[in-house]
């Protein structure tokens, strides 16, 4: 089918890449058009089914994102910061979607990818998941609901691979419990504890981060008073979750203008 979307998977040897393989090619909503790897990888040159295993599928993986995004109708990017800022600069160019699930983006990374937005829509957020998202707003209301006598803490857990701490996600619910509480995350953040810390500022949102084995992500808000606490918890167990948002989110941004979007705006929440 000629007449869907055209799709390009960055980052196509990881797990969430070839997860977004998958998917793609799966769906009758759109078409896999190119596969991006880096240079001097082991795939590139091969065709995308050969190198995860299976039969070839006729899409080659490629180390040319110019060309590969001159193809696209959206790119699906869950990769590195320096990467994604640089396929931020490609996309727009290419005017095509970019869906980015990168997490660990600096301040600097930010502005960039604002930059980029002018010239076509991004729709970028932590986590990709309708849970993860529906979990975002409880937060933000629990937290509108309760005073500072509730202690914020939110706790994730992942795989023993990943490099960012806290997660994209727990950020996401930290921004949701500030905005609930009407102040700025930046000035009540309480992370990386460790030694003689002194008691607990009062007020602050405080973050745990575990990682270990092959967990694929759960995040709890604690809000934690004299006497009870109140969690609300999301756990993930199949990458393909992450994956669907993600491929929801391309295929929502075909008719939208310029601009910065997250999965709020795609899910309607």
């Amino acid at each position: 089918m000629t007449d869907t979307p055209g799709i390009v998977i960055t980052g196509a040897s990881g797990r969430m890449g070839q997860m977004l393989v998958q998917s793609v090619m799966a769906s009758d909503k759109c078409r896999l058009v190119g596969v991006l790897e880096r240079t001097g990888h082991d795939w590139v040159g091969q065709d995308i089914g050969t190198a995860m295993g299976g039969q070839p599928v006729g899409v080659t993986v490629t180390d040319d994102a110019v060309a590969v995004f001159a193809k696209a109708q959206a790119v699906i990017d869950f990769t590195a910061p320096a990467a994604t800022v640089a396929f931020a600069g490609l996309a727009a160019q290419a005017r095509a979607v970019h869906v980015i699930g990168t997490t660990g983006l600096s301040e600097d990374d930010l502005k960039a990818i604002n930059a980029a937005a002018r010239h076509a829509p991004i729709v970028r957020a932590g986590n990709m998941s309708l849970g993860v998202n529906l979990l975002v707003q409880l937060t933000k209301k629990v937290a509108a609901a309760l005073d500072e006598d509730f202690d914020i803490e939110v706790i994730e857990a992942h795989h023993n691979k990943k490099v960012d701490a806290p997660s994209g996600t727990a950020l996401m619910l930290g921004e949701a419990a500030a905005e609930g509480r009407g102040v700025s995350l930046a000035d009540v953040s309480d992370s990386g504890r460790d030694g003689i810390t002194g008691a607990r500022k009062r007020g602050d949102i405080g973050f745990s981060a575990i990682r270990g084995g092959d967990i694929v992500g759960e995040h709890d808000v604690m809000f934690a008073a004299a006497g009870e606490r109140i969690v609300l918890r999301h756990l993930a167990t199949d990458r393909a979750v992450f994956a669907r948002g993600a491929l929801k989110a391309a295929l929502w941004g075909q008719d939208k203008a310029p601009g910065e979007y997250d999965m709020l705006d795609v899910l309607g929440l």
